[in-house]
């Protein structure tokens, strides 16, 4: 069904991003945010930007993607309300897919797979499982192959939308459990996980808010942390 605004979809602000190798979201959110109701932007990728749509609903924007070619993808994003972003520079949630651009670096056609294939994993309208599961079993996972980045990644976004320091105690206990006492003093006692996980302790037991929290832990353990960013410098 057609949008009251796809008429003048061709007159947005087009922003070309094919060529950036780096973090572009911030700046297009940036820019979102200034824009007034019922004018838009069209951001023009090399494969479907399948994880900006949710940052940009964030925002109160509706979009329509045009596949001009195997290489190119228009999406054209109008304002339809105004709304303010719930973690300021990434949207509806933190520590975006960024890692998806490397494989634009290799090629168009793997970015678009993968991206796609985020979409089935991550974005199904009604999962069976919720996704903070989703993102507790995904933390384990990273884990269990000693993938700590990926897991950090994970831990941030699982306690962005409601995990408990309860629910971590629990699960960091299974952690020794199956990983080992001296596997976990040696890899995950030193690691970035570990430490996002007792700053979360210490500020919940400091009485701060869920929201305050985030925002130390975003400073602290998000994309800045070149033990957390996924995107070469």
């Amino acid at each position: 069904m057609a949008k009251e605004w796809e008429n003048k979809k061709d007159l947005f602000d087009v922003v070309d991003v094919r060529k950036l190798t780096g973090n572009f979201l911030p700046g297009i959110l940036n820019k979102a945010g200034k824009i007034e109701v019922g004018e838009g932007i069209s951001v023009v990728q090399s494969f479907e930007p399948i994880p900006l749509y949710s940052a940009m609903a964030d925002l109160g924007f509706e979009h329509i993607t045009d596949k001009v070619s195997d290489s190119e993808y228009r999406v054209y994003f109008c304002r339809v309300e105004n709304k303010e972003a719930s973690f300021s520079g990434v949207g509806d949630m933190p520590l975006k897919p960024t890692a998806i651009l490397n494989f634009k670096k290799i090629d168009n056609s793997l970015a678009d797979i993968v991206v796609n294939f985020w979409n089935l994993t991550w974005g199904k309208e009604e999962p069976a499982i919720d996704q903070k599961t989703k993102l507790l079993l995904s933390l384990s996972n990273g884990v269990g192959a000693g993938r700590l980045r990926q897991a950090t990644r994970e831990l941030v976004k699982a306690y962005s939308i409601g995990v408990t320091v309860s629910e971590l105690d629990e699960l960091f206990s299974m952690f020794v459990w199956n990983g080992g006492v001296g596997t976990f003093a040696s890899e995950i006692g030193p690691s970035s996980l570990f430490g996002a996980y007792q700053l979360i302790k210490t500020l919940e037991g400091k009485g701060k808010t869920r929201e305050e929290v985030m925002g130390e832990l975003i400073e602290k353990f998000g994309e800045k942390n070149p033990e957390v960013n996924v995107i070469p410098k």
